[in-house]
């Protein structure tokens, strides 16, 4: 039996029953095995002791009868008061035993890897700040206008100069914009620039030098798929929340939520990415900052495991040209094309051109644009299959290809035409409006009469058709694919997508 195990035999002290007093049992004076409860086996017995103190009162009492009564007496009240004695010893000793199993220990001291993960969001926290979109609304009955908030996402400190780096989609429609840091200030925020291709924008707040610890700045160009990763944010509202994972993915691509134009060599995690996480850092085990969490793949909307991030090293190149000039320049060539959806049902791969202004770079280098001949029949323009020798067969490959050059730089664009090849050379050109991205055109005005006479911008179009800017569709209409528009003999007010380059 188990050590302590009579005590649970034992009846409560504080057990009462009326007119009846509990007598525990007597002990037995010649048994061998000894109470667990008092001592362990390789100690003395009380037991064993009392009947050798009681054996040689008994043999004195031979010599001398007339001391007999005395002398067992005495030996008996010490016989009772070393029981009483060891009794109270062994119930003290038992005491502290259950006392001690009811201790409440310190804590266990952190593994270092737990110290590191503690540290490296201690360290980081202060850089990391929560961003509150807010919009103007006009009420419709007493015509009040209120500012309401539309949306929050995170973004982090970029330099002591108090520019803060975040998702353009966060910033997004935004009429005023207010950072909380993790102490709870807030300071208002002035958009200083923004890229809408690569979903990236610069704020900058006026707060004291003391509550700006700009983020470390790491390297993405050596990941590995493995890498432990750590992401800061405000997920739901729950400001500086950190989650951790793994890098599951590199080199992914996803589109720019604002204009289409992909994005590469995005890095996918499993780290916990939610709604409010947009615009916050993912950080390496040291702590650097290796991109911007941007998106995740949900049909939920919430984290399943699959989060994106624009890699760092694409994200300064953007963030220095917003802080010095406030935009972002680009090479392009000057086009407008089909989505490629609609090429690929013609059986073909690369890149139709369906405009070509004449004083854009493409123009003037003799590309064909898509048209109609005196008779209304569509002649499709050129498709570019290459530039520079590397293969075009969609517009990713062709924005790919694009954001490896400069302005000014000369390339040699390869097109179908017809039936045969064309190599043709041109320079890249900087676009002058703004973030590049899709045109709506109307396909009767383009076709008819010329390239742009009846050019509508993207937003208000959308705004007053509501259509779904991809692909082709007829107004009020099933969508059409591409074959069923080149049946068309009268046009009418179809219209379509254009992705401008």
């Amino acid at each position: 039996m188990a050590a302590y195990s009579l005590l649970s035999t034992l009846p409560s002290p504080f057990s009462r029953s009326p007119n009846r007093t509990p007598k525990l049992p007597p002990l037995s004076l010649t048994s061998t095995s000894k109470p667990s409860f008092l001592f362990p086996t390789s100690k003395l017995s009380l037991p064993s002791l009392h009947s050798l103190i009681f054996n040689q009162s008994k043999n004195s009492s031979n010599n001398n009868s007339s001391n007999n009564c005395i002398v067992s007496s005495a030996f008996d009240s010490f016989f009772i008061l070393c029981t009483s004695l060891a009794l109270s010893f062994s119930l003290l000793v038992t005491d502290v035993g259950a006392a001690s199993a009811f201790v409440v220990t310190p804590p266990r001291k952190l593994q270092s890897d737990e110290l590191a993960t503690v540290r490296l969001f201690q360290e980081n926290t202060p850089s990391v700040v929560y961003i509150t979109n807010l919009a103007v609304r006009q009420d419709a009955f007493t015509l009040d206008v209120l500012e309401v908030p539309q949306g929050s996402g995170s973004g982090f400190v970029w330099d002591t100069d108090g520019h803060i780096v975040t998702n353009y989609h966060v910033i997004r429609g935004a009429s005023d914009l207010k950072v909380t840091f993790a102490d709870q200030t807030t300071y208002d925020a002035k958009v200083v620039g923004f890229d809408q291709d690569k979903d990236v924008a610069v704020l900058r707040v006026d707060a004291p030098k003391d509550k700006l610890r700009p983020i470390p700045i790491g390297v993405s160009a050596d990941l590995l798929v493995g890498q432990k990763v750590y992401a800061i944010g405000n997920p739901f509202g729950l400001d500086h929340t950190l989650t951790t994972g793994v890098i599951s993915g590199l080199r992914r691509e996803i589109s720019s939520a604002a204009t289409g134009r992909p994005i590469q060599d995005v890095i996918q995690t499993d780290a916990a990415i939610n709604p409010g996480n947009s615009g916050g850092p993912l950080l390496d085990s040291s702590g650097n900052l290796i991109g911007i969490n941007t998106a995740i793949y949900s049909p939920s909307g919430a984290n399943s495991g699959v989060g994106f991030s624009i890699p760092v090293d694409t994200v300064s190149g953007i963030v220095d040209q917003l802080v010095k000039f406030g935009k972002v320049t680009r090479p392009i060539l000057g086009i407008k094309f089909a989505p490629d959806q609609s090429v690929e049902q013609l059986g073909v791969s690369g890149v139709l051109v369906l405009d070509a202004p004449v004083n854009g770079p493409a123009g003037k280098a003799g590309l064909r644009p898509t048209k109609r001949d005196a008779y209304g029949r569509l002649v499709l323009g050129d498709i570019i299959t290459s530039v520079n020798g590397k293969k075009v067969t969609n517009g990713s490959d062709l924005y790919r290809i694009l954001d490896q050059c400069k302005v000014g730089d000369k390339v040699t664009v390869e097109v179908l035409r017809g039936d045969h090849k064309e190599k043709i050379p041109m320079g890249c050109d900087c676009y002058k409006n703004g973030a590049l991205g899709m045109s709506w055109v109307s396909w009767s005005s383009e076709f008819e009469h010329g390239c742009g006479e009846d050019n509508l911008a993207a937003d208000s179009l959308a705004r007053s058709t509501n259509c779904n800017p991809i692909g082709f569709h007829f107004l009020g209409r099933a969508p059409a694919d591409l074959q069923q528009i080149l049946l068309f003999e009268s046009p009418g007010t179809l219209l379509a997508v254009f992705n401008r380059a």
